[in-house]
């Protein structure tokens, strides 16, 4: 009796928010979404290149097989398994062995070939075997680019975790969670306003705020400090007019963040 959110992000700016419900796959409806997208960039942008990253919910052979064929790039986790397992053996003992001899947490990268049961052919898989106090951490990404692995993995890959701090301000700050209604329509719309909340703080945040202490701040602080002010509103039959508080600690900023929207 819940609901699943689909987001896309490209960087820190929202381009989907999709309800589902939650008894199906969590990767259900994603390749349409993704192939959706890609038909609408590329009509504004023919050349540019796209690249596809996310976590191994999404390692699916059909939408791999379709990333592929469309000329998208894409970098996903790949759930850890006893063949994986087996393929990087030599480096995964590797990394134990140096962690034993130095103390030092061991991280060391390697690729191979791989294709499970259903894929319709091998793939390049990036492997990482990492070794701490803790003991084996092995993870495993399935890609179709050329960069190195080690780049792959710390540049491409692992700044996805970003976009998890963007789907908690939804979440918490912005109220998308509220999906209380019996029917999907009146959710979606609900995640939609949220959505459309979240982008107009981000442009805030790019524009407005843009070389301040609040260009990275979440918008929890931004709501709290920047935008809560106490005020006076007066109205009559022909304006209305909203007496800022004098005390306000942020004036010069509000008025600096005001002042860049309007000319943007």
């Amino acid at each position: 009796y819940c609901f699943l959110p689909l987001y896309v992000f490209s960087g820190e700016k929202l381009l989907v928010s999709y309800l589902r419900p939650s008894r199906i796959d969590g990767a259900k409806h994603s390749w349409a979404i993704l192939a959706l997208l890609t038909k609408r960039l590329r009509q504004a942008w023919p050349k540019v290149k796209l690249i596809v990253r996310g976590d191994s919910g999404f390692c699916r052979w059909r939408m791999l097989n379709w990333f592929d064929r469309h000329d998208v790039g894409y970098v996903i986790g790949i759930a850890r398994n006893s063949r994986l397992n087996r393929y990087a053996g030599r480096l995964i003992r590797k990394a134990g062995r140096g962690y034993k001899q130095s103390g030092k947490k061991q991280r060391l990268f390697e690729e191979f070939r791989y294709g499970a049961g259903s894929w319709s052919y091998r793939r390049r898989i990036i492997a990482k075997a990492e070794h701490s106090s803790r003991g084996s951490n092995p993870r495993y990404l399935v890609t179709n680019l050329t960069q190195s692995p080690k780049y792959l993995y710390d540049k491409l890959y692992c700044p996805r975790g970003d976009m998890e701090n963007q789907i908690k301000e939804q979440q918490l700050d912005l109220f998308a969670d509220r999906t209380s209604c019996h029917h999907w329509w009146p959710n979606q719309f609900r995640l939609l306003l949220s959505s459309l909340a979240y982008c107009l703080m981000q442009r805030l945040r790019e524009i407005g705020l843009r070389g301040t202490e609040y260009a990275r701040a979440q918008v929890g602080t931004i709501r709290l400090k920047l935008l809560k002010i106490g005020a006076v509103i007066i109205r009559n039959s022909r304006r209305i007019k909203f007496f800022l508080s004098s005390a306000y600690p942020h004036q010069h900023l509000f008025c600096q963040a005001v002042a860049r929207l309007n000319t943007s």
